[in-house]
């Protein structure tokens, strides 16, 4: 238990930083299983065939999470790559698909250890540091002249190595009917992103209790690290920003102490079983003696953000709803001062696809996730943000 003086004194140097927070907030969820894994790779498999493709290919990330529960945490990236690789074959009983993971031989044993689902055995593929990886890569390929998809933030040496290896084939990053499947999630996805996101706001509500006059953002920052681990997030962070250092869009702040007309900023994000939450909230003191000007900067806000979440359905352009929330802050003169996108979709990772920006002709389709932060940036002044996650 915290027992900090809410708005006197900051705390003494012995005092144990920790917060009231139920613990573990997300105990009751679990990780994806191996029945929907299959059901994924089934579905790249089919999509496969429909496009007349040989593989798809995926490094240690979000998609080769995805497919095949293989994460960055799990597999560190090097020059030498591990690879997840997907291939498809159609037969009498239908399409057939079959998972092989390329790894160094000297660390082959470790890769066996990683937990793949898949339907049928694993096939490793063993590369001795005195060959090619990529030309017994694709000895797991049914065909070696069509066309081979790599998830498109593989990095460009592994498919400049396909490329060579594949002199008749083209390698190309996966189309949007492969990317869709990672971008529109299943009930067991929105499950996970619902408590993360839930998590998360606890934790800096939590944290707003002990905010007082003159606390520092190092300070607040170690609380709110604290809380997102007591609730059961991992991976987790979060910017913590006072007064006129919030007006820089991830700014890395000074160290200040927060003052009695302040406002406190907190962006934070936290993993549960992989899948991200990424939650900003712009709060006071109680008792604060905010500037009018400032707190109706914050209501307007929030009502640019209410009028892009009205807009935002299956079947919207994701620039309309970006251009909701901008019409309504030009509408009150602050038009200027709103100056990124209006948001970002979230899962595997904390921004991907769709993105809610002018320009994006993107739909919105069912299953799709994604952020609502509307903002006003006045540099040496004050900054008002508010986020949240929506699946529409």
């Amino acid at each position: 238990m915290l027992r900090w003086p809410l708005h006197n004194e900051p705390p003494t140097t012995n005092q144990p930083v920790t917060v009231d927070l139920p613990e573990d907030h997300c105990a009751h969820t679990s990780p994806i299983n191996t029945l929907e894994y299959r059901r994924r790779q089934s579905a790249l498999a089919e999509k496969l065939l429909a496009l007349n493709a040989s593989a798809y290919i995926a490094e240690p990330g979000a998609s080769a999470s995805f497919f095949g529960n293989i994460s960055r945490t799990d597999w560190k990236l090097s020059e030498r790559p591990l690879l997840l690789i997907i291939t498809a074959s159609e037969t009498a009983n239908g399409p057939v698909t079959t998972v092989s993971v390329l790894t160094p031989k000297f660390e082959a044993t470790r890769a066996k250890t990683l937990f793949v689902p898949s339907e049928s055995t694993i096939q490793y593929i063993e590369w001795p540091e005195d060959e090619n990886p990529y030309k017994l890569a694709i000895t797991a390929f049914p065909d070696t002249t069509g066309t081979v998809f790599v998830d498109s933030s593989i990095r460009k040496f592994i498919s400049d190595g396909f490329e060579l290896a594949l002199p008749k084939a083209t390698v190309r990053s996966a189309p949007e009917e492969i990317t869709q499947l990672r971008e529109r999630k299943s009930s067991s996805e929105i499950d996970l992103l619902k408590c993360a996101n839930e998590a998360t706001v606890l934790a800096i509500r939590a944290v707003h209790k002990k905010l007082h006059v003159g606390i520092r953002e190092s300070q607040a920052r170690a609380l709110i690290a604290v809380a997102l681990a007591s609730a059961g997030l991992k991976n987790a962070g979060c910017l913590t920003l006072f007064g006129e250092n919030a007006a820089l869009p991830h700014g890395s702040g000074t160290d200040r102490a927060l003052g009695a007309s302040d406002f406190a900023l907190f962006d934070c994000t936290g993993s549960l079983h992989g899948y991200y939450s990424d939650v900003t909230r712009t709060v006071a003191l109680p008792g604060a003696t905010i500037p009018d000007e400032h707190r109706n900067i914050w209501d307007y806000v929030h009502a640019a953000q209410t009028a892009a979440l009205q807009t935002a359905r299956a079947g919207v352009l994701t620039k309309r709803v970006d251009e909701a929330a901008r019409s309504f802050l030009a509408g009150k003169g602050y038009a200027l001062y709103f100056t990124h996108r209006l948001g970002h979709g979230i899962g595997l990772e904390v921004h991907e696809e769709p993105y809610l920006r002018g320009g994006n002709d993107v739909i919105i389709k069912s299953g799709h996730t994604f952020s609502d932060e509307p903002g006003i940036y006045i540099e040496g002044k004050v900054n008002k943000q508010l986020f949240f996650i929506e699946r529409r």
